[in-house]
C-alpha cells in the first residue's frame, strides 16, 4: 500500500489523506516500472532545467508583478494546496491570474462548469482578470511551480497536480496517478488540455505512467514549446 505524507496539520487535510491510504492500493491495473537510475536522472534533470529555466526568466518577473498589481487587487502569487504523490499536500505556486475573491465566487458559479468528471473549467470564466487571460493563455502563470520543482514537490514531466476536492471525485484507476510526483507540464499539456475529455486526460495520465523514462520525459519537454504557442486548450 503506498504511503501518503503530511506536513500540513489541519483536521481536513488529516482526513484527506487518511482517506486516501484507505482507497489506494488494490486498484492497480498495471505494474510501473522504474529503474533507480531514472529517478536520479530525473532529479537531476528537474534542478537543471528548473534552474535554467528560472535564471531565463527572472528578468521578466518585474514586469509580470508589475501587470498583476496594476490590473487588480490583490498579492501577486496565488498559493492553494494540492495533491502531491502518495496523496500528500503541498502548497502549490501560481502567478495570480483571477480576483482575490475567486474561490468564494466559484461556488456561485459551479453550474457554468463546461468540463465533465470532477474537474472545474469554464472557458469565459469571469474569475479571470484581463492580465491573467494572458498569463494562462502564454502559460505564463505557471512559472512560480518552478520553485516547487526545486523544492522536490513537483517535477518538470508528471501527472498535473490535483485539488483535494478532484481527487474525491476520482474513480479508483484515476488515483494510480498519484503514485509519482506532479508535474509542470504532461501529455495532457500537449495534447490539447482542456479541449480533450476528462477520461482521456486519465488515459494520458496512465499512459505515461506505463512508459516512464528519461526519453519519455525528454520528448514530452521538448514538445511543450510549441503546444504553449498553440495555446490550444489554454484557458
Amino acid at each position: 500500500m503506498m504511503k501518503a505524507h503530511l506536513h500540513i496539520g489541519t483536521p481536513n487535510q488529516q482526513h484527506f489523506v487518511e482517506s486516501f491510504r484507505e482507497r489506494n492500493g488494490s486498484d492497480a491495473t498495471f505494474e510501473m516500472r522504474t529503474s533507480s537510475s531514472y529517478e536520479i536522472e530525473k532529479r537531476v534533470f528537474d534542478l537543471v532545467v528548473g534552474t535554467g529555466i528560472l535564471v531565463l526568466l527572472i528578468p521578466i518577473f518585474p514586469i509580470i508583478v508589475l501587470m498583476i498589481k496594476l490590473d487588480s487587487a490583490g498579492p501577486v502569487f496565488y498559493k492553494q494546496h494540492r495533491v502531491g504523490k502518495g496523496g500528500r499536500l503541498f502548497k502549490f505556486f501560481k502567478f495570480r491570474s483571477m480576483y482575490k475573491e475567486a474561490d468564494a465566487v466559484r461556488e456561485r458559479i459551479k453550474d457554468l462548469n463546461e468540463q465533465d468528471g470532477p474537474v472545474f473549467k469554464i472557458k469565459a470564466d469571469p474569475r479571470i482578470t484581463a492580465v491573467g487571460g494572458f498569463l494562462r493563455r502564454s502559460s505564463l502563470d505557471e512559472i512560480p511551480q518552478i520553485f516547487n520543482v526545486i523544492k522536490g514537490d513537483m517535477s518538470i514531466v508528471g501527472p498535473r497536480p490535483p485539488l483535494p476536492s478532484e481527487v474525491e471525485g476520482y474513480q479508483a484507476w484515476h488515483r494510480r496517478r498519484l503514485e509519482v510526483k506532479p508535474g509542470i507540464t504532461c501529455l495532457w499539456q500537449i495534447s490539447g488540455r482542456s479541449h480533450i475529455s476528462f477520461n482521456e486526460w486519465m488515459r494520458l495520465d496512465m499512459e505515461y505512467l506505463k512508459n516512464r523514462s528519461f526519453k519519455t520525459d525528454f520528448l514530452i519537454f521538448l514538445k511543450t514549446l510549441p503546444a504553449v504557442i498553440a495555446r490550444k486548450g489554454a484557458y
